[in-house]
């Protein structure tokens, strides 16, 4: 499964996630927004699609610099590879459609939150950017 998610980064370095709603398999934890890519579809416009839909945001693929990826597996034992974008540019107002809450957090405090277990790596490569 190929899964794609965004890093959004505001004026002050602050990056963007996104806490798990209570009717998913991660409920409660944080995590980049993002999701499936669905068959047939390019990385970069699954991910704009996701942002529109979790986060109500404009995103032009052109607009994601492609920053890290880590590799899994499903709930259900299928490989999974997360890929991870970086974005300072969007059209909208920030808004949580299918999140308990939003939090912009500084690169250095976001392992300070229970992030999804995929997403820890990729939030340590972050710290490390914006040391």
């Amino acid at each position: 499964m190929l899964v794609v998610a965004a890093a959004l980064i505001d004026t002050n370095n602050a990056i963007l996630i996104q806490q798990c709603p209570k009717h998913k398999p991660l409920a409660g934890l944080w995590e980049f927004p993002g999701g499936k890519v669905e068959a047939g579809e390019c990385c970069r416009v699954a991910l704009c699609r996701e942002l529109a839909e979790e986060l109500g945001i404009r995103v032009e693929p052109g607009s994601l610099e492609e920053f890290s990826f880590v590799t899994g597996v499903t709930n259900d034992g299928k490989p999974l590879v997360l890929l991870l974008y970086c974005c300072r540019v969007w059209r909208g107002e920030v808004s949580a459609m299918d999140a308990d809450a939003l939090a912009w957090v500084p690169a250095d405090q976001l392992t300070n939150y229970p992030l999804a277990p995929l997403d820890v790596p990729l939030a340590e490569r972050l710290a490390l950017l914006f040391r």
